[in-house]
């Protein structure tokens, strides 16, 4: 059972990002980067259309881009569409964890799935129906981005409901792996759809997601009580409720249950509650600057390759892909290593102190060639996701089932969702800030995002010398 909850919710966030992931491969043909020949050309057709067809305008011959993307502000327009998607994210994020801890999981996430894959693809409909109108495409953001957030909160709590604390950051890194997998696969799908009908790129997406859905609906098992699976901790300490991996066996009694582990033997944390878990306020403003560098990465990093290496949308989404692979290695590094140390915010904060030099190289040796390029992207995605999948996964199941809670475990909801809230907030921020900046030149860019991962760190500072002083105290 744990096998199959561990893939399945896998796959399902993994068609989350997958559906994200489409609008930044998706940039680079929204606006073309015309040569003045090329605009000629484009200027003389129109006139000759204007001769032979006068009523009916090609849509998207005529001009370099998708109206209204084709413009000098582009880059500000594309900001707009990733800051609605975004902010939308970030607001549904502190009431769906809430929302999520009342509702059954199953019912709560299908109904986002089938919800999320309809504006995916609602996007792409723009395409087919010939829609130039900004506000559709924003509206459609902000919509896909409200119903994105009934994801992570639910697949953590389940996860939570079925792993044990002993092994938590190794699982749980290779887990979160998903999000780099689905990043991945959503680019590959996006880039191989981009030149031929972008509106697919969207709408194949879509399509995925709901099926998803579907697929929750039948198979998720929320927790291990609902098939009858009881659980004897070895220990004591009640607190640490989450069932544990060694203990877990299938019992014929469905009413052997640990007192006050289900989901319906406790009443839900409150929001304030949920803030006083030493540890939550600390970690949810580091992965608020954390999550800006990676979702600026997430946005804007084909559309950079392309001005930089002026490869074509296609080929700079497919390479994209490669800082999503260093993503999934840095990920497992972090849980391994934190597992290892039992120090979650310095296993952080050493991340977090490699990679503000890394992005600096980065921006200096992405413009030598190819090869760099691909070298850097391994690198950069290493120590930029990794405290990012290390706070979003096994220090938010950490908080959730905190001592402090004596053995409440409908916090995990709430906890994972303010803490993903918050770090939403960043990511709305960053490719928002790209946007806006990048115009004045890319360095600028690489600037911003060192000085967030300088943040993300100071955040940390205190757990860290918390952490460094009871091992000190230990080993005296």
């Amino acid at each position: 059972y744990r096998a199959f909850i561990f893939s399945l919710t896998f796959l399902l966030y993994a068609s989350f990002h997958l559906s994200r992931k489409p609008i930044s491969i998706v940039k680079g043909e929204l606006h073309k980067h015309c040569s003045a020949s090329h605009e000629v050309e484009v200027n003389s057709y129109k006139e000759y259309a204007a001769q032979i067809q006068p009523v009916k305008k090609p849509s998207n011959i005529s001009q370099c881009g998708w109206e209204p993307f084709d413009k000098n502000n582009y880059k500000q327009l594309l900001g707009a569409l990733d800051y609605s998607f975004l902010c939308a994210y970030a607001v549904g994020m502190y009431l769906s964890g809430i929302i999520g801890e009342r509702l059954p999981i199953r019912y709560y996430l299908t109904v986002g799935m089938l919800a999320s894959g309809l504006f995916t693809a609602m996007f792409g409909l723009g395409y087919f129906y010939n829609i130039h109108n900004l506000w559709f495409y924003i509206m459609a953001q902000i919509a896909n981005g409200l119903v994105q957030t009934t994801g992570w909160p639910s697949v953590v709590t389940c996860i939570g409901n079925w792993f044990g604390k002993g092994r938590r950051g190794l699982i749980m890194g290779i887990w979160n792996s998903h999000t780099s997998v689905g990043n991945i696969l959503g680019s590959l799908i996006a880039a191989y759809w981009v030149s031929m009908c972008w509106g697919l790129s969207f709408v194949m997406p879509g399509v995925i997601i709901a099926v998803m859905g579907i697929v929750c609906f039948l198979f998720l098992i929320e927790h291990p009580k609902d098939i009858s699976c009881s659980c004897t901790p070895s220990s004591v300490k009640m607190q640490h409720l989450l069932i544990d991996s060694e203990n877990c066996s299938v019992s014929l009694n469905s009413n052997t249950v640990v007192t006050g582990e289900g989901r319906h033997g406790t009443s839900a944390i409150s929001f304030l509650g949920a803030l006083r878990i030493p540890g939550v306020i600390e970690f949810s403003l580091c992965l608020l600057f954390a999550k800006l560098v990676s979702y600026t990465f997430l946005f804007w990093l084909p559309l950079y390759i392309t001005n930089v290496e002026h490869l074509d949308a296609r080929r700079a989404g497919d390479l994209s892909t490669l800082f999503d692979v260093g993503g999934i290695f840095g990920g497992i590094l972090a849980g391994l290593i934190s597992d290892r140390l039992e120090k979650r915010a310095s296993t952080c904060g050493m991340m977090l102190l490699l990679a503000a030099p890394t992005l600096y190289m980065f921006s200096a040796v992405s413009k030598m060639g190819l090869e760099a390029t691909v070298v850097m992207l391994l690198i950069s995605g290493a120590l930029v996701n990794g405290p990012y999948a290390l706070i979003t996964t096994a220090v938010s199941a950490d908080l959730g089932t905190h001592k402090s809670l004596k053995g409440n475990a409908r916090a995990l909801s709430t906890v994972t969702a303010i803490i993903d809230g918050t770090g939403s907030v960043g990511a709305a921020l960053g490719p928002l800030l790209a946007g806006l900046i990048s115009p004045s030149g890319w360095n600028n860019v690489f600037y911003m995002l060192m000085v967030a991962d300088a943040c993300a760190l100071l955040f940390l500072l205190r757990l860290i010398q918390k952490e460094l002083r009871c091992y000190t105290d230990h080993t005296l």
